[in-house]
């Protein structure tokens, strides 16, 4: 889509969050059990449960304004935009004024075909904002086979300042969408009125409009310009039948309802860094809801309820995209992302195990694959996974240190530190300098008590590109300590503590630099702390109590460790 004044989306934005504020007076009047779960439900996205809530409460007040507004957010939260109808019509028959009201109302009507009745309700006024108006007119004007008053109503909203982009894009889809590709490409290529800058979808159309005239190869100018040599899937496959001199069908708006699709999408899209959550996902449902094979709207509503913690919402959303489309291997990371964090370790491994088998040469897949492998401990298996992608990769890039990182952590893990080492020389030899690749290698080195002073050089160049990353400032403090310089790592190690004040390994550190110099109650308060904190194993949790009740000294005597050299700075 094109780009336009933020100014418009924030007013429109605005006026949705209005449009919420009914007042205490309304509050106050609704039954309060009912109620105060249907609002603590909604505080927490939780939507299938607020419309569940909202609709007990209306069933003792039917009527309340509050009560059927949060109900038709819930309905389109749960993507049941014909379940808010009922709400929409209640709060319109009430002679109240809601915008989420009458663009579930507007939607429903185009939806079911009924342009008539959608331009008798824009004649009647809406509070939608002139932008929604006046290009939901025009496509209704279109649906109901009249171009001429189509037209004239797309260049009403081109002529409107703020506007004209809008316009004048939706207008291009029109004409392409009835076969007028020379006139779509005079406005998509600027020679009509200037130039438009135009979003993916919107190069999508000019290359969809370029190939029924014709001319592939300004198609595949026009995408590797926009999109350089990294496109995503979809693309690809684009760009393939492209090249091999297919006449690409005009996909993005074959019918009125589908531009406006594109409109709410559109909105969604802009309102995503400049309104919350609830918002962006009204008008992404409702594009979905219009045009239930829109990919991009569908993909958004999925992250947007991953975001909101929605995961079986999100889950849905994904599921949605079909298998045969280019963006379903983008679907299904989403998804397992979404499994992921909803505790389901094992469903989102099998769901990219089947990924990788249907698509074996997507070194991406297996990439994300080993990451959650890696994350689920399950480390041979992991190295397989990063086997897989790194012998895909065509040559060597900087974008693959990640990979190699990835791995030589599983390596680590496996104290296989020979291999380790090599992965994480890769990934800097790739990526010069890369903080997290510094840290681990260097701090790795101080564990293996080797390579001190390449250690320690190396975690000093990672806490320079990263001064407030707390792990990266207790592995400096640490590498101090290792060192024997003690008086050195107490201020970096107490910044580490600073940082993260709660984490178990960071304040048992600081315990042992207090000892090392002498401060040995300070050192027992640190070691409480970090057992109050729950370390991660019961091992480590075990050496802190027995440091507590020996002392550092005889535990790593007892260790066979080297002593340590008693500073006599201390107190």
């Amino acid at each position: 889509m094109i780009l336009f004044r933020p100014l418009v989306l924030i007013a429109s934005a605005s006026v949705l969050a209005l449009s919420l504020a009914v007042g205490a007076r309304a509050e106050a009047e609704v039954a309060a059990g009912p109620y105060l779960a249907a609002r603590v439900a909604s505080g927490h996205s939780d939507y299938r449960a607020a419309a569940t809530y909202y609709g007990r409460a209306l069933a003792r007040d039917p009527a309340n304004p509050l009560l059927l507004e949060s109900a038709i957010l819930a309905q389109i939260g749960m993507g049941d935009i014909a379940g808010a109808v009922p709400a929409a019509q209640a709060l319109q028959s009430g002679g109240r004024q809601s915008q989420v009201a009458d663009l579930v109302l507007l939607a429903d009507l185009a939806k079911r075909g009924d342009f008539a009745a959608a331009l008798d309700r824009l004649d009647a006024g809406t509070t939608a904002g002139p932008l929604v108006e006046g290009l939901f007119r025009a496509w209704a004007e279109l649906g109901r086979g009249r171009m001429s008053e189509a037209l004239t109503a797309f260049d009403t909203v081109a002529a409107a300042q703020g506007l004209e982009l809008f316009g004048l894009y939706h207008k291009a889809l029109a004409l392409a969408s009835v076969g007028d590709f020379e006139g779509a490409d005079d406005i998509l290529s600027g020679d009509a009125a200037g130039a438009l800058r135009l979003t993916r979808r919107g190069v999508i159309a000019h290359a969809e409009v370029l190939s029924q005239l014709e001319r592939n190869p300004a198609a595949i100018e026009l995408l590797d310009k926009a999109f350089g040599d990294q496109p995503d899937p979809t693309l690809e496959a684009m760009r393939a039948r492209l090249e091999a001199g297919e006449m690409l069908p005009f996909t993005l708006v074959t019918q009125p309802t589908d531009g406006m699709a594109e409109l709410f999408h559109a909105l969604a899209g802009a309102l995503s860094s400049e309104a919350t959550d609830v918002f962006t996902l009204v008008y992404a449902r409702l594009a979905e809801y219009l045009r239930p094979d829109h990919v991009d709207a569908v993909l958004l509503v999925a992250a947007l309820l991953e975001r909101q913690e929605q995961y079986e919402l999100a889950n849905i959303a994904y599921n949605r995209i079909p298998r045969d489309d280019p963006a379903y291997p983008v679907a299904e990371l989403g998804r397992a992302e979404a499994l992921i964090a909803a505790d389901r370790m094992d469903a989102a491994i099998e769901a990219l195990q089947q990924l990788a088998k249907s698509y074996p040469d997507q070194e991406v897949i297996w990439a994300n694959l080993g990451d959650v492998l890696r994350r689920a401990e399950r480390f041979e298996e992991a190295i397989r996974a990063y086997d897989a992608a790194i012998a895909l990769f065509p040559e060597d890039d900087a974008g693959q240190w990640p990979v190699y990182y990835a791995r030589g952590i599983c390596h680590e893990r496996l104290k296989r530190y020979d291999l380790a080492e090599a992965d994480m020389r890769k990934a800097l030899a790739l990526q010069p300098d890369q903080p997290q690749v510094l840290n681990y290698l260097g701090y790795s080195f101080l564990e293996q008590g080797r390579n001190f002073d390449e250690a320690l050089s190396m975690i000093e160049r990672a806490v320079a590109a990263r001064p407030e990353d707390g792990y990266i400032v207790d592995s400096l403090a640490w590498a101090y300590y290792r060192t024997g310089r003690y008086d050195k790592a107490v201020a970096p190690m107490e910044r580490a503590v600073e940082l993260m004040p709660v984490d178990p390994v960071v304040n048992d550190h600081l315990g042992d630099v207090y000892w090392a110099v002498g401060r040995k109650r300070e050192a027992e308060f640190q070691w409480r702390r970090a057992l109050s904190f729950k370390p991660d194993t019961e091992e480590e949790a075990a050496r802190i109590r027995r440091k507590l009740e020996i002392g550092l000294d005889a535990v790593l005597a007892a260790e066979g460790a080297a002593p340590l050299s008693v500073s006599h700075n201390g107190n």
